[in-house]
Protein backbone atom coordinates (compact mmCIF):
# COMPACT_ATOMS: atom_id res chain seq x y z
CA UNK A 1 0.00 0.00 0.00
CA UNK A 2 1.50 3.32 -1.09
CA UNK A 3 0.89 6.24 1.25
CA UNK A 4 0.76 9.67 -0.39
CA UNK A 5 1.19 12.93 1.52
CA UNK A 6 -1.95 15.07 1.43
CA UNK A 7 -2.66 18.65 2.43
CA UNK A 8 -4.83 19.69 5.35
CA UNK A 9 -7.74 20.57 3.06
CA UNK A 10 -7.97 17.06 1.65
CA UNK A 11 -7.56 15.63 5.17
CA UNK A 12 -10.49 17.77 6.36
CA UNK A 13 -12.66 16.47 3.50
CA UNK A 14 -11.81 12.83 4.25
CA UNK A 15 -12.29 13.38 8.00
CA UNK A 16 -15.69 14.99 7.47
CA UNK A 17 -16.88 12.08 5.30
CA UNK A 18 -15.73 9.58 7.96
CA UNK A 19 -17.02 11.52 10.97
CA UNK A 20 -13.52 12.19 12.28
CA UNK A 21 -12.25 15.23 14.17
CA UNK A 22 -8.74 16.41 15.01
CA UNK A 23 -7.68 15.34 18.47
CA UNK A 24 -4.81 15.51 20.92
CA UNK A 25 -3.78 12.82 23.37
CA UNK A 26 -4.49 14.39 26.78
CA UNK A 27 -1.36 15.63 28.54
CA UNK A 28 0.84 15.34 25.43
CA UNK A 29 1.44 17.04 22.12
CA UNK A 30 0.51 13.88 20.19
CA UNK A 31 -2.24 14.36 17.62
CA UNK A 32 -4.52 11.96 15.79
CA UNK A 33 -7.96 11.71 14.27
CA UNK A 34 -10.85 10.74 16.54
CA UNK A 35 -14.58 10.16 16.45
CA UNK A 36 -14.68 11.81 19.87
CA UNK A 37 -15.51 8.69 21.89
CA UNK A 38 -12.03 8.03 23.32
CA UNK A 39 -11.58 9.44 26.83
CA UNK A 40 -7.80 9.69 26.33
CA UNK A 41 -8.26 12.22 23.51
CA UNK A 42 -9.51 15.78 23.49
CA UNK A 43 -10.96 17.33 20.36
CA UNK A 44 -9.01 20.37 19.14
CA UNK A 45 -9.66 22.81 16.31
CA UNK A 46 -8.13 22.37 12.89
CA UNK A 47 -5.77 25.35 13.23
CA UNK A 48 -4.24 23.91 16.43
CA UNK A 49 -4.00 20.51 14.75
CA UNK A 50 -2.21 22.00 11.74
CA UNK A 51 0.14 24.06 13.96
CA UNK A 52 1.07 20.96 15.97
CA UNK A 53 1.77 19.01 12.78
CA UNK A 54 4.12 21.78 11.63
CA UNK A 55 5.94 22.08 14.96
CA UNK A 56 6.48 18.34 15.17
CA UNK A 57 7.43 18.03 11.46
CA UNK A 58 4.54 15.67 10.82
CA UNK A 59 2.39 15.25 7.72
CA UNK A 60 -0.83 13.46 6.86
CA UNK A 61 -0.57 10.55 4.45
CA UNK A 62 -3.44 8.78 2.73
CA UNK A 63 -4.05 5.57 0.85
CA UNK A 64 -7.46 4.30 -0.21
CA UNK A 65 -9.28 6.64 2.17
CA UNK A 66 -7.14 5.70 5.18
CA UNK A 67 -5.16 8.50 6.78
CA UNK A 68 -2.05 8.24 8.90
CA UNK A 69 0.05 10.92 10.61
CA UNK A 70 3.77 10.34 10.15
CA UNK A 71 7.07 12.23 10.08
CA UNK A 72 7.48 14.23 6.86
CA UNK A 73 9.52 12.43 4.22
Amino acid sequence: MVMTQIDIGKAKDIAKKKGLKPGRVKGTNGVQFTKGSNSRLEIIDWSEFETTLGKRKLAIYESGGWMKIMKKK
